[in-house]
């Protein structure tokens, strides 16, 4: 489901600032205990980034090849989604620098790979394989938008979820800064907050009932992060 244009709303203001709602809840929240979709694509494309994050961290290629192939099995569908965009009060950044156009996709990651591998004659093949394999056997996935979010400001997207269904959405940044994301729903409930200090981020859950939820990304760093906010 995509999102629809919307106006500031007192529910949007408690996104935005990550504030607790300051009206009361009369219907409670729509949401029920959500199992993560483990095996879910939003799932599967938000562990290969962070498994290539590692990779690029601890400079192993079979960790970025396996991230690579895992990425390259999924397609996703680019939707137009637009956002609040609002400046983060009481954060003094100065931004510096543009950051990357877009978080890492498949080849990048098997560029990455196949530098790391050196030589070696058995990694090179396998690298060599999975660029074989290109996008062949791809399973359809989720919807995916791209953000470029400026330091010290707040993206707020309203998504449409259906009830009765796992409803799942993760944020996939490029690395430069770190992102803190918070969803609500149309009461003002807090059905996701994740402060962590990374900018891969995963939030799964059951609505009760058809409803629009409020997602807002913050931008805590000194740079720009080119983002993807995908749902299922």
């Amino acid at each position: 489901m995509t999102a629809r244009r919307f106006a500031l709303s007192t529910t949007l203001f408690a996104a935005l600032t990550f504030a607790a709602p300051s009206f009361a809840d009369k219907t409670g929240a729509n949401a029920d205990p959500g199992t993560p979709g483990a095996d879910s694509a939003v799932a599967q494309l938000t562990m290969a980034q962070e498994l290539y994050a590692y990779g690029i961290e601890a400079n192993d290629p079979l960790a970025m090849l396996t991230a690579a192939r895992i990425t390259g099995s999924i397609s996703t569908e680019d939707v137009v989604r637009e956002a609040k965009t609002e400046m983060i009060a009481g954060l003094d950044v100065t931004e510096e620098g543009e950051g990357v156009d877009a978080p890492v996709d498949a080849a990048m990651m098997l560029a990455a790979a196949k530098d790391a591998a050196g030589e070696d004659p058995a990694l090179l093949a396998l690298i060599e394989d999975a660029e074989a394999e290109g996008s062949r056997g791809r399973i359809g996935g989720p919807s995916k938008t791209l953000s470029r979010l400026r330091a010290g400001h707040t993206d707020v997207f309203e998504v449409p979820f259906y009830g009765g269904r796992l409803a799942e959405l993760a944020i996939l940044g490029d690395g430069d800064a770190d992102l803190d994301l918070v969803v609500t729903d149309e009461n003002g409930n807090t059905i996701c907050l994740d402060r962590s200090f990374s900018d891969k981020l995963y939030c799964s859950f059951t609505p009760r009932w058809d409803g629009y939820f409020y997602v807002g990304v913050k931008n805590m760093g000194r740079i720009r992060n080119s983002y993807y906010i995908l749902t299922n």
